[in-house]
């Protein structure tokens, strides 16, 4: 319990202090995590979409397949941009490796399978309502996808936010491809990892607990801006 409550002054310390090194970090933090989360959004969504409305032969192996990507091992995932991004790799020309790019393109791969499934999931319920609808209407399947999208875009942004969660706490494949190096690509999980393995457990907590003052500021500020919770919708 002394941790905790060390960690909690520390974390009060550098909020009150406005620690030049934190609000570093946490932009850092913010700004590859939402790119990442706008991005995987942009493929994730229509892509759960269109899983929803369009049938193929291969549709269900697809749909399973999506399934287990939501699993991915982040570090594995850190190791495969790593390879595609390292100066023997396929993009070794832009170097990108060991730059917040880097991080972004990581956790875009580990974000947009799981969008895109939970997405398909709440698409899936409401193109069963919409599908007679529809049809009768003679619409094209851009016109379908988009529909959907539009009636579901309460839902959708529940898959974004649960994408912004599991990114804004990522550490793995952040450290592989971004390389936590100071004033460059460290964010907040890589430099709690750092100052926990320096036995700075009161900073480290300090740390941790303005990641998730963070990542709830971030949700309850886009819930209410987007007014997802009126008295009428309870």
């Amino acid at each position: 319990m002394t941790e905790i409550w060390d960690g909690l002054r520390q974390a009060a310390l550098l909020i009150v202090t406005l620690d030049p090194d934190l609000l570093q970090i946490s932009a850092r933090s913010l700004h590859v995590t939402l790119t990442a989360t706008v991005i995987a959004s942009a493929i994730g969504l229509p892509l759960g979409g269109w899983l929803a409305v369009y049938r193929f032969r291969a549709r269900r192996s697809v749909i399973a397949l999506l399934n287990a990507l939501m699993g991915l091992p982040p570090v594995v995932v850190g190791l495969i941009v790593y390879l595609m991004l390292s100066r023997s790799g396929p993009f070794g020309v832009f170097g990108l490796l060991f730059t917040p790019t880097a991080m972004i393109i990581a956790q875009v791969v580990i974000l947009t399978p799981l969008i895109a499934s939970i997405a398909h999931q709440a698409l899936r319920e409401l193109w069963a309502e919409y599908h007679d609808l529809l049809i009768s209407l003679n619409t094209s399947r851009r016109q379908r996808i988009r529909t959907l999208l539009w009636d579901a875009r309460r839902a959708l942004l529940t898959a974004s936010l649960a994408g912004f969660g599991r990114g804004i706490g990522e550490v793995g494949a952040i450290m592989i491809v971004g390389g936590n190096i100071d004033q460059a690509t460290r964010v907040l999980t890589t430099a709690i990892a750092l100052e926990t393995g320096k036995g700075n457990f009161a900073l480290a907590l300090g740390l941790g607990f303005v990641l998730i003052a963070i990542a709830v500021g971030v949700n309850l500020s886009i819930h209410y801006a987007s007014k997802t919770e009126v008295s009428s919708r309870w």
